[in-house]
C-alpha cells in the first residue's frame, strides 16, 4: 500500500455500477461482488477478465454482503431478507421476503455465536430507527425499536459481541456516543420492543468538540473516532482520535490536514482510512486500561508514553527512529542527562530480554558496530511473535541508517542474511534497496528482485540502469547468482561470446528473407542479435532479476522512457536473446532455477519498445535488430499458423487412439487434408 502497487484489478464494463463493497470468502479465496444491484459476480485472484467469471442475476436487490471466517458470506437485501450464499446459488431467483416496510436501511454487521452466524441491520423511517437481528440458519428475526434522542438522531453505528450479547454503539449528531445492549436469546414473541441507550462518551475535551463522522470499536475499553474538531475561534480541523470509555479521556488524536473521506475502517490491530488521495494503514496497540494510563501518568518505564500507542509514523513518512526518538523525547524529557548518558552506557552490557523494540533500537543507536549486530542478532532470534515482521524490518531499518550516517559501514553479509533467511517486503525495510544501489551491491539487489513482491517501478528502473551501465570487467570480480543463466547461455574458451545453436522451430531463416521488407548485408546477417548473448553471465543473471520483478506498466513506462538508447538497445538485445532461446523449446520454458518465463521476455519486450520505438528507429544501430526481430516474429507467427491449420486433424487422431481397442492388432492410414 505504501508504494502504491496494484497486485490485482477487475473492471466491470461501461454503464455498469458496483452497488455494495467486494468482499473475499474465507472458505474458497473468492471474491464476491454485486453490481446493478441485482447482478451478483464471484472470481478468484488469477481471473483476469471479470466479464468472463462466474454470474447469477438475483430476484431482488441486494444491500451489503458480509463475509465471516468460519460462517461463510451472507447476503443482506435492501428489503432486509438474509440468505447465506450457499443457499442463495442452489436458486439464484428464488423469491425474498420483505422484512421491512418503507425503512431504510443505514448499517449492518455480521458476527458468529457459536457455529451460527448473526447478521444485524439498523433501518431508518420518518425519524425512527429500529434494530434487527436476523439468524439465517435459524429463521430467528427480531426487531426492536432505538430509544428516541431529543434534537439528534444516529450518524453511524458499530457493534461487537460478548456472552450471547451484542454492544451497540451510536454516534449520535449531539457529539455522543450511545450503547445499547441487545440480548441474543430472547423468551418473549413480542413483536417490537423499545431499546434504552445509556451514554458512554462525550466527544469534547478542553473546550474543543469532535463532530465524528465514523466509529469503531478496539476493544472494551477504547474507541476510534473519525471526525472533524471543532475550537472556538479556529478553523476546523480533520482528526483521527482513540478516546477511552472508561474514563471519559482521550487517549491520543493526529489531524489529517489532507482530509478524509470520512470512512474508517479497522482490522486485527490497524486502522484503514483515506488520507488525501492514498489509502493509509496505521498500526496501533490498546494498553491495558488503568486511571494512570488514560491521563498520561504511568511511570513504569517498560510502559509506553501515551504517543506512541499508535505509531504515527504511516502518516508522517518519517524513518522510524526518528520518529521513536520523538516518542522517547516525550516519555524520558522529566529525567536528567545523567540518567540518560547513564542509560546509554548500559548498552555495551546487553539489554534486558523483555525490552521493547522501539527502546532497544534507541539504545543501540550510538553503540559500537559490533555491540549492535550482536544485539540485533539476538532480538531476531527471539521466539517468534505475531509482529516478527515488523521487527525484522526495524532491525534492517537500524542498519540502513547506520550506512547512511557513517559511509565506511556496510554489514553486507549479516543484510544478505537477513533478506534470505527472512519473508521481507520493500515496505517493511524502504531504505535497504537505496542503500545498496548506493554502494554498488548487486548481489543484495539481485536477491530483492527476486524475493520482495512490492518493489516500486521507480527503484525496479533505477537497478535496471544500473545494471546496465556497469562494465563486464567490473562485474567479472563481482558476486551474482548465476542460477538463472547458467543452464542456457554456453561460455566460450576466451569468455568473450556467449552462443547457442537457433532451431527456429523448424523455419529457415534463408526461407524467410521475403518476411521483411529491410534488407541487411549478407556480412551481418550471419552472426545475427539472436545467435550470441549480447552481455556477459553476471550482467545476464541481473537483468533477469529485473524480469522477474513485479511492476504496472502505466508506473514504469514513465521511467523506462529515461532509459538511455544505447542501453535500451542492449536490453532489446539481450530481450530477443531470451526470445530466441525460449522459441528452441518445445514448451518455451528456459532450464534453471528463476529464469525468465516467456511472458516476462515478451511483456519486457513490448514495454521497451512503447518507451523508446521513435528512437529507435531513427538510430542505425537498432535498424538490424528491428529487422531481426521482425522477421523472427514473422516467423513465428507463420509457424503457428500453420500448427492452427493442423489442429482439427490432430485432434481428430486423439480421439481415433481413445477409442481404439488396444487389444487388437491394426494398421491404419489418416489422410491430413
Amino acid at each position: 500500500i505504501s508504494d502504491q502497487k496494484p497486485l490485482g484489478c477487475w473492471s466491470v464494463k461501461h454503464g455498469q455500477v458496483l452497488t455494495c463493497p467486494v468482499v473475499c470468502n474465507f472458505e474458497t479465496h473468492e471474491y464476491i461482488a454485486v453490481h446493478d444491484d441485482k447482478v451478483l459476480r464471484i472470481w478468484k485472484n488469477e481471473d483476469i477478465n471479470l466479464d468472463k467469471a462466474f454470474k447469477a442475476t438475483l430476484s431482488a436487490d441486494v444491500y451489503r454482503i458480509h463475509s465471516l471466517p468460519n460462517g461463510g458470506p451472507l447476503v443482506l437485501f435492501k428489503g432486509g431478507g438474509v440468505r447465506t450464499l450457499d443457499v442463495l446459488l442452489e436458486a439464484p431467483q428464488q423469491e425474498i421476503e420483505n422484512v421491512i416496510s418503507d425503512e431504510v436501511i443505514r448499517w449492518s454487521g455480521a458476527f458468529m455465536e457459536g457455529q451460527q452466524p448473526v447478521l444485524i441491520f439498523a433501518t431508518e423511517k420518518d425519524g425512527d430507527f429500529f434494530v434487527y437481528v436476523q439468524k439465517p440458519k435459524l429463521s430467528g428475526l427480531h426487531k426492536y425499536k432505538l430509544e428516541q434522542q431529543e434534537s439528534s438522531k444516529p450518524l453511524c453505528f458499530t457493534a461487537h459481541m460478548k456472552n450471547q450479547t451484542v454492544t451497540l454503539l451510536c454516534l449520535y449528531s449531539n457529539d455522543s456516543v450511545y450503547k445499547v445492549l441487545i440480548p441474543l436469546q430472547q423468551d418473549t414473541d413480542e413483536e417490537e420492543q423499545i431499546l434504552s441507550k445509556s451514554l458512554l462518551l462525550n466527544l469534547s475535551v478542553s473546550g474543543s468538540v469532535l463532530k465524528g463522522t465514523s466509529l469503531v470499536v478496539l476493544d472494551k475499553d477504547h474507541v476510534a473516532v473519525l471526525g472533524s474538531l471543532a475550537a472556538p475561534g479556529k478553523e476546523p480541523r480533520e482528526c483521527l482520535t482513540i478516546w477511552n470509555t472508561k474514563f471519559q479521556t482521550l487517549q491520543t488524536s493526529k489531524e489529517l490536514p489532507l482530509g478524509t473521506s470520512g470512512q474508517l475502517w479497522c482490522y486485527e490491530e490497524k486502522f484503514f482510512l483515506t488520507h488525501g488521495k492514498v489509502l493509509t494503514v496505521i498500526m496501533y496497540k490498546c494498553e491495558t486500561s488503568s486511571l494512570a494510563a488514560a491521563v498520561g501518568k504511568l511511570k513504569d518505564s517498560q510502559t509506553p508514553d501515551v504517543s506512541s500507542f499508535v505509531n504515527w509514523n504511516t502518516l508522517e513518512d518519517e524513518e522510524l527512529v526518528v520518529s521513536l526518538q520523538s516518542q522517547e523525547s516525550v516519555a524520558l524529557k522529566s529525567e536528567s542527562r545523567m540518567n540518560l548518558r547513564s542509560k546509554r552506557s548500559t548498552v555495551a552490557k546487553g539489554q534486558p530480554e523483555n525490552l521493547p523494540v522501539e527502546q532497544l533500537l534507541l539504545n543501540l543507536k550510538d553503540a559500537s558496530t559490533h555491540v549492535l549486530e550482536n544485539e540485533l542478532r539476538k532480538l531476531m532470534s527471539r521466539a517468534p511473535t505475531p509482529d516478527l515482521q515488523a521487527t525484522i524490518g526495524c532491525v534492517v531499518t537500524a542498519l540502513t541508517d547506520r550506512c547512511k550516517r557513517n559511509p565506511k559501514y556496510y554489514p553486507q553479509n549479516f543484510l544478505l542474511q537477513i533478506v534470505e533467511t527472512r519473508d521481507l517486503s520493500y515496505s517493511l525495510c524502504p531504505d535497504l534497496m537505496a542503500v545498496a544501489l548506493e554502494r554498488k551491491d548487486v548481489l543484495l539487489l539481485q536477491i530483492c528482485l527476486e524475493r520482495f513482491p512490492d518493489i516500486p517501478e521507480e527503484m525496479t528502473y533505477a537497478c535496471l540502469k544500473a545494471f546496465l551501465s556497469l562494465s563486464e570487467a567490473h562485474l567479472q570480480n563481482t558476486d551474482v547468482n548465476l542460477d538463472s543463466v547458467i543452464c542456457y547461455i554456453d561460455v566460450e574458451s576466451d569468455d568473450k561470446e556467449f552462443k547457442t545453436e537457433i532451431l527456429e522451430n523448424g523455419f529457415n531463416a534463408e526461407l524467410d528473407q521475403d518476411m521483411c521488407d529491410t534488407k541487411i548485408p549478407k556480412e551481418t546477417q550471419s552472426k545475427g542479435d539472436g545467435e550470441f548473448c549480447p552481455v556477459g553471465l553476471q550482467k545476464a543473471a541481473l537483468l533477469n532479476a529485473v524480469l522477474h520483478s513485479a511492476y504496472t506498466e502505466t508506473f514504469l513506462l514513465p521511467h523506462l522512457k529515461n532509459l538511455p538508447a544505447q542501453q535500451a538497445i542492449l536490453f532489446l538485445r539481450y530481450l530477443y536473446y531470451l526470445y530466441v532461446k525460449c522459441s528452441e523449446k518445445v514448451n518455451t520454458t528456459l532450464p534453471g532455477i528463476r529464469s525468465p518465463t516467456i511472458n516476462q521476455i515478451m511483456d519486457w519486450m513490448c514495454l521497451l519498445l512503447d518507451a523508446h520505438f521513435t528512437v529507435m528507429v531513427m538510430l542505425p544501430e537498432a535498424k538490424e535488430l528491428l529487422s531481426n526481430l521482425h522477421k523472427f516474429v514473422r516467423r513465428q507467427v507463420r509457424f503457428y499458423s500453420e500448427l492452427n491449420k493442423i489442429e482439427g486433424s490432430l485432434r481428430e487422431l486423439q480421439r481415433l487412439n481413445h477409442l481404439r481397442d488396444s487389444q487388437t492388432y491394426s494398421i491404419e492410414v489418416l489422410e491430413i487434408i
